[in-house]
């Protein structure tokens, strides 16, 4: 038969899974299990089942046979143990980094691990610099990180903004300690791991509950007095304000008082002041006059045009069903979209307006009952963001981060930050003081190549867009095969290591599936063996080395006449490890 190929099966490095009672596609693999629930009556017969197994690379396997290990293939496997050391988190922690014991699970069978912080090795430089010893650091990079406090000092003057009791401390020290930082490769870790926190009443600590009932009866009171709305002082005619009608005071378009959603968004006040009564109130009604003086009512009618809706944008949601918001600042190196967005106080009063009516519109969707989804996931992509030097950008970035953390508490429940540059360490150093501990222990930091790993363990992906490593596109007419309700399975391909997906077909249909290996820079292959004997295999894909210029995501599909499995090879001959991503579907088989 043209284009047919007979081998052998290859021996499984374990027993193929038992079938299993259930007509949805099911995947097995050595590290996990996934199924997705299917309202389908239940059948006897699976049409498939999938296992996976793992080999040493065919280019290693042959270079061993030939000739014993040479001295170079000796110093790069030293050199990978080298770096893996390199990447133990320091025991002085600087700046804060998610913690790999609160990592929500991923679709690999959980492993008894050391707890680590996966993050940390990759922040604010490159791979190849943290292998660097800091004696050959460049002196242009340390020459700039010194400058960055002057610049900030600068911007300070000149813009004459708003800054906190501790800005001359942080002024007179950052020279000092960001050259220190730069110099010694430090890198952000773990201060305290962060949690979110129960927003049901029953789940509180006695002396949380009675915080939000004290926060409950002092608005009360504040509504009842026409406290939020008065401009004048309430002890100058306290006895005329009670006789008149109380008013009605919402917020992101919930009124106060008047169901158990109040009690979700004084929480986040409470938490925001550490739940401190007064501090807590002090900062609602702060919030409340901020938004009639923003005209955040009127905001929400205004059309602002679409220019910046690559910037910011939501895309699928994380493991724990947050809303995902990606902010893309790598947009800027646009020289238009930069000019318009930060060239005056004007066009940059513009954008700020732009990023609020984008907020208020995404948190008008969320769901402020007990127990529902409340907050937001951010991704921060940092790729070719403008640097400290753009003095636009950076009034631009500290008005913005001052307005959000008095005005929008405890809204995100994670801030990752990804393909994170060299210079941004020094820069975070320079704008931590502005933000609180609370704020700061929800961060988290991955450069270029920890990029895809790191989203992963918070968003499956499928949810994950393509650009970012992950499965999810724009789906359209041209690829109605997949979704994002679809679930993808993850695994990892060790180096010098072949990996074998074996999905068994027990009747005849149309299998489709889609495949990738982030960066690829692997060789791929895909046949169908038939369970017949003498039979010969059919090559769907002849195994190709594929590039990281290749397309992200290989989709094909097989008509199988007969029953027999479908194999999809991914062989790694490289020293580093790859992530394998793949999902497929049965489709009714039609002569």
């Amino acid at each position: 038969m043209a284009g047919e190929t007979p081998t052998q099966p290859p021996p499984t490095a374990e027993p193929l899974p038992p079938p299993l009672p259930t007509p949805t596609v099911t995947s097995f693999d050595a590290l996990d299990f996934v199924q997705k629930e299917d309202p389908s009556p239940v059948s006897s017969t699976p049409a498939v089942s999938v296992s996976v197994t793992e080999s040493v690379s065919t280019a290693i396997a042959e270079m061993e046979e030939l000739t014993p290990p040479s001295e170079l293939v000796l110093s790069e496997l030293h050199a990978a143990v080298e770096v893996e050391k390199q990447e133990t988190p320091p025991p002085q922690p600087p700046l804060p980094v998610e913690s790999e014991s609160e990592s929500p699970a991923v679709t690999e069978k959980p492993k008894e691990e050391e707890p680590s912080a996966p993050a940390a090795p990759t922040v604010a430089v490159l791979e190849s610099e943290m292998q660097q010893p800091s004696s050959t650091l460049p002196q242009e990079m340390i020459k700039e990180s010194r400058s960055l406090a002057a610049m900030m000092e600068k911007d300070k003057t000149e813009a004459q903004e708003p800054t906190l009791s501790s800005t001359s401390t942080t002024t007179t020290s950052a020279p000092v300690e960001v050259a220190a930082v730069v110099d010694q490769k430090k890198i952000p870790q773990n201060l305290g791991s962060f949690k979110e926190e129960s927003n049901k009443v029953v789940d509180l600590s006695d002396a949380e509950r009675n915080a939000l009932e004290e926060l409950k009866q002092i608005v009360q009171e504040a509504v009842d007095t026409h406290l939020f709305t008065s401009e004048t002082k309430t002890e100058e005619n306290p006895e005329n304000k009670r006789k008149e009608q109380p008013e009605e005071v919402s917020i992101w378009g919930i009124p106060l008082l008047k169901d158990d959603r109040t009690d979700v968004i004084l929480l986040k006040f409470l938490r925001a002041r550490d739940f401190k009564v007064k501090d807590s109130f002090a900062m609602l009604r702060n919030t409340i006059k901020w938004r009639k003086e923003f005209g955040i009512d009127e905001l929400l009618d205004e059309d602002l045009g679409d220019d910046m809706e690559k910037v910011v944008f939501m895309h699928g949601q994380d493991r724990e069903s947050h809303p995902v918001c990606y902010n893309v600042y790598g947009e800027f190196q646009n020289k238009y979209l930069y000019q318009k967005a930060f060239s005056d106080e004007e066009k940059r009063t513009k954008f700020l307006r732009w990023r609020i009516l984008f907020l208020e519109k995404s948190i008008r969707k969320l769901d402020f009952r007990p127990g529902g989804v409340s907050t937001v996931f951010q991704v921060s992509d940092l790729r070719n963001s403008p640097g400290p030097g753009k003095r636009e950008h950076r009034l631009a970035t500290k008005q913005a981060l001052e307005l959000l953390q008095d005005n929008y508490p405890e809204f995100v429940a994670k801030q990752v930050f990804i393909n994170v540059p060299w210079w941004y360490l020094a820069f975070y150093t320079m704008i931590s003081p502005f933000m609180t501990q609370r704020t700061k222990s929800k961060f988290v930091f991955a450069g270029p190549t920890k990029s895809a790993e790191t989203l992963f363990k918070y968003i499956p992906p499928e949810q994950v867009p393509i650009q970012y490593g992950g499965l999810s596109v724009d789906y359209c007419d041209c690829n109605p095969d997949f979704s994002d309700a679809d679930p993808a399975t993850e695994m990892t391909v060790k180096p010098g290591t072949k990996q074998t997906v074996e999905i068994t077909i027990y009747e005849k249909c149309v299998i489709v599936w889609e495949i990738r290996v982030v960066g690829w820079e692997v060789s791929y292959g895909a046949e169908f063996k038939p369970n017949t004997k003498d039979s010969y295999t059919v090559i769907i894909q002849k195994p190709r080395k594929m590039s990281g210029k290749d397309e992200p995501v290989v989709s094909q599909s097989f008509k199988v006449g007969e029953l027999g499995k479908v194999l999809l090879t991914v062989d790694n001959p490289s020293s580093k490890k790859k992530k394998l991503l793949y999902r497929f579907k049965v489709k009714p088989f039609c002569d």
